[in-house]
């Protein structure tokens, strides 16, 4: 369930992947008569702590009714794969509404030494399991320690002077329903066993039904942690970055005035009423500049790819985070990773249209070369870094590997509908968005820049400019993390939208006071240095994922430690992006428009 942290998009992975998250008829209606046959699935196992750590359920040496290579496959949609799901019957004999009796055998196992020691490990790092039962989730421990002593780590002592692992051999279900629909399910594990070679383990299980008022529509809210996600310290930090907001909007805003002052002047010096006033009025230092300040950026086709790129991705969020709010909460396998990837791909559009017109309006002409970075750049780091997981999730014989056909399925979709979209972008781009006029003329020969006192130095501007963006959201990113790492479901989209609304606003306001300090020490560089200094906001983030992991979590060994930094990396890539596109966006209309009314000869 790491992927679960935006749950509520499945309708729409629904629609978009034509309706394939359901296969058998009676699940996919979600109704039933008495008597009627039900498929219990085993998904995954793996350690507690590590969550993307998951392996074949029967990897473990657990038995069924029959044996496990006639056990039936449940081949789901796209997404349930790239989630790391595989399902399989579990050969419990169940059936809607009919109880089963106390410990009804299913099958035994005589351990060897080494099957012992398989499961003596699991027990001993905390293996849990998952099941499904009309698309229900359910979860439990396979076995337990017999001390529950702690060493300095906080792990469970692993001598056998201290402790003795112990597997659970039967599962009770308990099974509410309401009418013909089935509206919860829990399971208890029971009667722990000694692992030791030669120690014949009996399987059993029991079901037993009841009745529940609870609607069917309803039935994921016990899955939602209310007294998690809607605790006051959420509420408080939505009002604290309110507060900065506002702040932060009065100097902008105060800046303005600065700026637009001898405006001010001139117009009440021909009133009669503020004579004198123009004539305390000097030259400001970013009015030196503005023969250089529209200058083309270097780097032009990098820096328009990474700005089209940026702009896809603040459209995709905020198009997915608009819609989780604005849909009930349903949680699917792998619904997300579809919308995600189909709406990555339809927004293709927009990075093509805004690097082309960018760079038209820039005076370049790789226009080619820009194009085909837009298109590749963020995908194909993207796609190399799933290939390296892949090959550790190979080796470690996981679930989190990706099949050769669903690597393929997603390349398609990028070379289908991705790279046409983003080609159709760029033409539309060059050919719609005009040409630009700066408000100021251009200089055949770039102006000296001069030195500068270290605090005025684009390094330093760029590595201060993403504090603030950061602290008024790190507080969400807790939640988010939560919710990602550890088995949580995130269902507060409405507080993800005022959080990213907070965001777009502080560092547009953030990075204007950046530009502003950058042009009135007279250094035209502002293209890249509002970029980079509403990215660094992405640097904290990390920052902070390397602080969770060591703090936070439990999460150890090799495998989990590289899926968890490569995803960091990834989101924080994305993050970077999307903020140096807000943050550049916000400061080209800023320096447009004080430059607007100056004089230049």
């Amino acid at each position: 369930q790491g992927f679960c942290d935006m749950q509520s998009l499945c309708v729409a992975a629904l629609w978009l992947t034509g309706g394939a998250l359901w296969v058998a008829a009676d699940e996919s209606t979600h109704r039933f008569v008495a008597g009627e046959p039900l498929t219990l699935w085993v998904n995954k196992v793996g350690p507690y702590h590590n969550p993307q750590e998951t392996y074949v359920f029967y990897s473990l040496p657990f038995c069924s009714s029959k044996p496990v290579e006639e056990l039936e496959h449940r081949w789901d949609a796209l997404g349930e794969v790239l989630e790391g799901n595989d399902l399989i019957s579990s050969g419990y004999p169940l059936s809607f509404k009919v109880p089963v009796a106390e410990h009804t055998k299913i099958c035994s196992v005589s351990l060897t030494q080494e099957t012992a020691e398989q499961l003596q490990y699991a027990v001993r790092n905390h293996y849990w399991y998952q099941f499904y039962l009309d698309d229900l989730p359910i979860w439990g421990m396979v076995g337990e320690m017999t001390s529950s002593e702690l060493d300095e780590g906080g792990a469970e002592a692993e001598s056998p002077l201290n402790s003795e692992a112990l597997v659970y051999t039967n599962k009770k279900f308990s099974v509410s329903t309401n009418g013909d629909r089935i509206i919860q399910v829990n399971l208890t594990s029971e009667n722990p066993v000694t692992l030791a070679a030669g120690t014949e383990l009996e399987f059993s299980y029991s079901v037993e039904w009841s009745e529940t008022h609870v609607s069917f529509r309803n039935r994921f809210d016990r899955y939602l942690d209310y007294d998690f996600f809607e605790h006051q310290i959420h509420w408080f930090s939505i009002f604290n970055s309110f507060m900065m907001v506002i702040f932060l909007t009065g100097i902008v805003s105060l800046i303005l005035m600065r700026t637009l002052r001898k405006d001010y002047a001139k117009y009440a010096r021909e009133t009669g009423d503020l004579d004198d006033l123009d004539q305390e009025l000097d030259e400001s230092g970013w009015k030196q500049v503005h023969g250089d300040v529209f200058r083309a950026p270097p780097h032009l086709c990098l820096f328009c790819a990474l700005l089209g790129t940026g702009s896809q991705l603040v459209a995709m969020v905020l198009a997915m985070i608009i819609f989780a709010t604005a849909t009930t909460l349903y949680m699917g396998r792998g619904a997300i990773i579809v919308s995600f990837l189909l709406c990555y791909a339809l927004t293709s559009l927009i990075s093509g249209y805004v690097s082309g017109a960018l760079y038209l309006r820039s005076g370049g002409k790789a226009w080619i070369r820009t194009m085909v970075y837009t298109a590749i750049l963020f995908p194909g780091v993207c796609f190399a870094l799933t290939l390296f997981l892949n090959t550790v999730a190979l080796l470690y014989k996981s679930l989190a590997a990706i099949g050769f056909t669903s690597l393929l399925s997603v390349l398609l979709i990028w070379l289908v509908l991705a790279c046409p979209l983003c080609v159709v972008g760029t033409i539309l781009g060059r050919n719609w968005s005009g040409t630009m006029s700066s408000p100021c003329r251009v200089n055949a020969i770039p102006r000296l820049i001069p030195d500068k006192r270290w605090y005025a130095r684009p390094a330093v501007l760029i590595s201060l400019g993403g504090v603030l963006p950061f602290g008024s959201i790190f507080i969400e990113m807790y939640f988010v993390f939560t919710s990602f790492w550890n088995y949580k479901f995130y269902y507060v989209y409405g507080f993800m939208l005022l959080v990213y609304i907070i965001l777009v606003i502080v560092t547009v306001s953030v990075t204007i006071v950046v530009t502003y300090f950058l042009l009135n020490n007279e250094d035209y560089r502002w293209p890249w240095t509002s970029f980079l200094s509403s990215a660094s906001t992405a640097a904290y983030v990390f920052c902070y994922s390397v602080y969770y992991f060591f703090i936070k979590t439990k999460m150890s060994g090799f495998f989990q430690t590289v899926f968890y930094f490569s995803y960091m990396a990834v989101f924080c890539l994305a993050l970077g992006l999307l903020c140096g596109t807000l943050g550049y966006c916000g400061c080209a209309v800023f320096v447009r428009r004080i430059y607007m009314n100056i004089k230049s000869d």
